[in-house]
């Protein structure tokens, strides 16, 4: 069995009608991160970080899976050993049928204790209201990772890229640190396949990312054919 560890970005969502943060169009555009997505921020206005958070979580329920996400989820049936560590808060992986998602980021259909960056509870439908509490008593706020603070499970994404012996990233810039340095940890002689249209600097792994210069849903499905026909289960 081959471990295959699938790492995404804003790429794969954009294609399900979400709004990348840091495209020329993005949401950093039109906000200000000190005022949204900063820890002073929240203690500053909570209600204007409330409001921008209940906004992105109408868009992404709102939002389907598209072809991209659903080979995912067919690359983890079909080859049992696949892994999926995303940098997107939205829940498109598992809403086309993936387990145990890594995200990076927080997620969005989830609150989160002010006090304890990975106690976190389920939210019904689109709407926070400021105010509720955790049962440790402290404010819940959204389960995002604000500029400036730490990225809980990271150290669990190394653990995992670690384990590599293939490795496909989808839809990043390969610009937003600490997660952009995830292939540092895959071993050596692992083959990288780089879904992206766009060209970042692929620095010291170069000799061995397979660039596919499309977007995600034309370029995931027909990698993950690829894959299934090497490495499923039925081989």
């Amino acid at each position: 069995m081959k471990n295959i560890v699938v790492f995404t970005g804003a790429g794969i969502s954009a294609e399900s009608g979400l709004g990348t943060f840091r495209d020329s169009d993005g949401l950093w555009e039109k906000y200000r991160i000190e005022d949204v997505c900063t820890h002073e921020a929240w203690l500053r206005n909570p209600q204007l970080c409330v409001d921008f958070y209940n906004a992105r979580r109408r868009d992404a329920l709102a939002a389907k899976p598209n072809a991209a996400h659903e080979a995912i989820a067919r690359l983890q049936k079909e080859c049992l050993g696949t892994q999926v560590i995303t940098q997107n808060i939205d829940d498109l992986h598992e809403r086309a049928g993936c387990r145990n998602v890594v995200h990076l980021h927080g997620e969005i259909t989830k609150l989160r204790s002010d006090i304890n960056e990975t106690a976190t509870v389920p939210l019904e439908g689109w709407e926070q209201h400021y105010g509720d509490r955790h049962p440790d008593g402290s404010l819940l706020r959204p389960y995002i990772v604000f500029f400036g603070e730490g990225v809980p499970y990271f150290s669990t994404a190394c653990e995992i890229a670690a384990t590599a012996d293939v490795m496909v990233v989808v839809g990043t810039s390969l610009n937003v640190y600490p997660a952009a340095s995830l292939l540092q940890y895959a071993p050596e002689n692992t083959p990288i396949y780089f879904v992206d249209p766009g060209m970042p600097e692929f620095g010291i792994f170069r000799n061995r990312v397979q660039h596919i210069r499309k977007k995600a849903t034309e370029g995931v499905p027909p990698l993950v054919d690829m894959l299934i026909k090497e490495y499923g289960t039925n081989k």
